[in-house]
């Protein structure tokens, strides 16, 4: 079975509150972007689980993926055999994009067709939930408004599909405990479930990824590259999630040869599938 995990944007991101599990409140928009990791799940007489990788680094020890938690959330519960996760990363790393949690979700929905364990979306949204705040996004993979810690959702009519998209990538990985160690939680004025509705070029007056201040001042050349994006003549930009990656919406599709100097430039030019 060969699976295709797409990434995602957030389209806003506020930190509204910290709460007393450590945790944080969030508002955001979740929007699927096409660039995908590519999975083939196996099944093999092996005594246990095995992942191999291919592309980008992923850093860490391979028993923490979470694609193989993903498959022991699952033998836990049901009697189904090892398999082979041979993974192709092509989602950049500490980017903001849920490459990793789009991975497991998608390890989630491919265990459950392979093995035909009939699990709704509500029950693997349950499961995705233990692995992380982003993976339940992935079992719909549908356009949301996030709350909660990011779990909780709620569908939004939101089509960018006729708009053209570009994401920079440069060489600065921002982990999620610095992002958040820079942050100040506060309620917000602006109603993101409401501006999202708003005319798609005045969202930069009134949607902001809280993250992007003490973020630009740890690393100048993101908010470097924001600044550029909007000179070429983007609609919107932002970075996604707690960084690095920086997305531009545009009219027309773009050359961003130029960016190359910044980092990889990407070219998801079709939002909806």
């Amino acid at each position: 079975m060969i699976l295709f995990a797409n990434a995602k944007i957030n389209i806003g991101l506020q930190v509204t509150a910290k709460r007393a599990d450590g945790y944080h409140e969030l508002n955001s928009i979740f929007y699927p972007l096409p660039i995908y990791d590519i999975i083939e799940i196996l099944e093999t007489d092996a005594e246990h689980c095995v992942l191999s990788v291919q592309g980008n680094r992923i850093p860490g020890n391979t028993a923490d993926n979470l694609c193989i938690k993903a498959y022991g959330l699952l033998k836990n519960e049901f009697d189904i055999p090892a398999v082979s996760i041979d993974l192709i990363k092509q989602i950049p790393i500490g980017a903001g994009l849920g490459g990793g949690s789009a991975d497991a979700s998608f390890v989630l929905k491919g265990l459950n067709d392979l093995f035909q364990l009939n699990l709704t979306n509500a029950q693997l949204m349950k499961y995705a939930a233990q692995l992380g705040a982003d993976c339940p996004f992935f079992i719909a993979n549908t356009p949301v408004f996030a709350t909660g810690i990011g779990t909780d959702f709620k569908e939004i009519s939101l089509d960018l599909s006729e708009y053209h998209l570009a994401v920079i990538m440069p060489d600065i990985h921002v982990s999620t405990a610095e992002a958040y160690s820079g942050v100040k939680p506060m309620p917000s004025a602006v109603n993101l479930e409401e501006a999202i509705r708003l005319p798609i070029q005045e969202w930069k007056f009134h949607i902001r990824n809280d993250f992007e201040e003490s973020i630009f001042e740890r690393y100048p050349l993101l908010k470097e590259i924001k600044e550029a994006l909007y000179r070429k003549g983007a609609i919107y930009t932002s970075m996604s999630g707690s960084g690095a990656a920086i997305y531009a919406i545009f009219w027309e599709k773009m050359d961003l040869n130029e960016f190359s100097k910044y980092g990889k430039v990407y070219y998801p030019t079709v939002l909806n599938k």
